[in-house]
Formats: C-alpha cells, sequence, structure tokens
C-alpha cells in the first residue's frame, strides 16, 4: 500500500485511469490464457536464474549450494537481466505491442523521475515501520541474523558493484518485469490488481535468502511500486524510486561494514 501524504507533483495533463485500448473483439481463449501464463512464468525470474546457475555450474563457476561471492552475485544478476529484458522486448514484439507504450505511457519522463525521487523516502518509511511491526508481532521471522548480500559490500569495489546491480538488476528489469506481468494478467488472467498480488507475493518468495521478515517486507514494496505504475501508467517512477531505495540501502550497509 501506498504511504499517505506522499509528495505528488502537478500534471500537465488528466490522470491516466486506464490502459490503452484492448484491441481484441472477444475475451481471451483458454489456449490465448495458458500462452500469457508460461509467459509470465518465463519471465518471472525464477526459470532463467535457475538456467543460468546451472550453466554456471556445469561451466566452472560457482554451484547454487556453493558459498556466495560477489563476482558470482554480479555475474548472475546481471546476465539474468539482460536474458529477462530481452525476453520481454522478444515476446512484446512477437504479439505486436509497443514495448514503449507500455513502459513509457505517455507522461514526461523528466516528471517521472521527480516523482519517483519523491517517493523513496516513502520506500525507506514503509520498510522501517513494517520492520518495526514484524519485530514486535512475529520476531520468528527474522530468521536470517546477517543479509548474506549485504555481507559482502565490504569494500568501495564492492559497493559499486552492487549499485551497479541495484539500478540494472534491481531498478530496470525488475520494474519491466513488473509492469509486463500487469499487463498480462491485466488482458488474459483475471485483472491488473489480481497480477499486482500475485507478482508481489512472487517478488518477495524471491528474497528469501536474506530472511522470511524481509521476503514479506519486499513483497509490500513490490506491491508499492506496482500500485505506483499502475497509477502513472509509466516505469519511469516505480524503477527511479527502486532504484534510488537500493542505492540508499547499499549506502548504509557500506558505511556499517566500515565502522
Amino acid at each position: 500500500m501506498l504511504i499517505g501524504n506522499v509528495a505528488h507533483l502537478p500534471d500537465q495533463q488528466p490522470p491516466i485511469d486506464s490502459w490503452p485500448p484492448v484491441q481484441t473483439a472477444a475475451p481471451p481463449s483458454g489456449a490465448e490464457r495458458v500462452i500469457a501464463a508460461l509467459e509470465v512464468i518465463l519471465c518471472s525470474g525464477f526459470p532463467t536464474q535457475l538456467a543460468l546457475v546451472l550453466l554456471m555450474a556445469l561451466s566452472g563457476g560457482t554451484g547454487a549450494d556453493a558459498t556466495l561471492s560477489l563476482a558470482y552475485v554480479v555475474r548472475l544478476s546481471l546476465a539474468d537481466a539482460v536474458l529477462v529484458l530481452g525476453l520481454i522486448w522478444l515476446l512484446l514484439r512477437l504479439r505486436g505491442e509497443n514495448p514503449a507504450s507500455l513502459f513509457l505511457g505517455v507522461r514526461p519522463p523528466g516528471r517521472e523521475a521527480i516523482h519517483g525521487l519523491l517517493l523513496v523516502p516513502a520506500a525507506l518509511v514503509l520498510v522501517a515501520l513494517t520492520s518495526l511491526l514484524l519485530q514486535e508481532v512475529a520476531p520468528w521471522l527474522h530468521n536470517v541474523t546477517e543479509n548474506p548480500l549485504e555481507a559482502l559490500i565490504d569494500s568501495p569495489a564492492a559497493a559499486a558493484a552492487f549499485a551497479l546491480v541495484a539500478v540494472i538488476a534491481g531498478g530496470l528489469r525488475e520494474e519491466v518485469q513488473r509492469a509486463f506481468v500487469l499487463r498480462r494478467f491485466e488482458t488474459h488472467l483475471g485483472g491488473q490488481w489480481l497480477g499486482l498480488v500475485v507478482f508481489s507475493v512472487a517478488f518477495g518468495l524471491g528474497h528469501l535468502l536474506q530472511g522470511r521478515d524481509a521476503a514479506i517486507v519486499t513483497g509490500l514494496l513490490g506491491a508499492f511500486w506496482g500500485v505506483v505504475y499502475l497509477r502513472r501508467r509509466s516505469i519511469v517512477a516505480p524503477l527511479v524510486s527502486h532504484a534510488g531505495f537500493n542505492l540508499t540501502e547499499i549506502f548504509i550497509a557500506y558505511n556499517l561494514a566500515v565502522v
């Protein structure tokens, strides 16, 4: 959910309350729904990461059960980002859909970027309040004492590498994924709000490595950015907010590591 009293820049055009009209004469068939579901699964990040982990293991890289290393995390994250973004672009073009219309809408990108920056504090407050609430009502969810990814941020070079991952594999890839999934749910799979719930849960589960409480908090963050996208019809604001949030977290983790 959105935090109240979030700063909002006035727009020059009226709010966009619906997707561009979908040119379909009839509801999607069962086969079309199955194809859309397969597209969502394929672009969710789980199949591509699994394939990359196996490929890296077979080629002599770090296996899925080995200790995480900075190089492994960076290679896997960036390779998966390129793969997922390429798949989404290909699937959109095969259906004759315009990626720019889906991801950028009609709002000025510069204005959207400023709006995204203003949403970074809201995301930080959401995380802080949710984490405090979980500590009070369900402390047993905190099953990972030290975040294994944050533990890798122990030098300026590591912080810079994670910053690159935060922007490309975090902000860009995940917001493109979110918009694509919400579109598929809106047109074929039961509605955009159902898609928001499903993808937010999946987004949280993808962070279980960092703890059950972190997975819940991350799922809520995904829902937050998803609502921003559904209201704005552009990934620019959630992308900038997401990347800004990630960079702030990296900055905090690095400064705690060097203290």
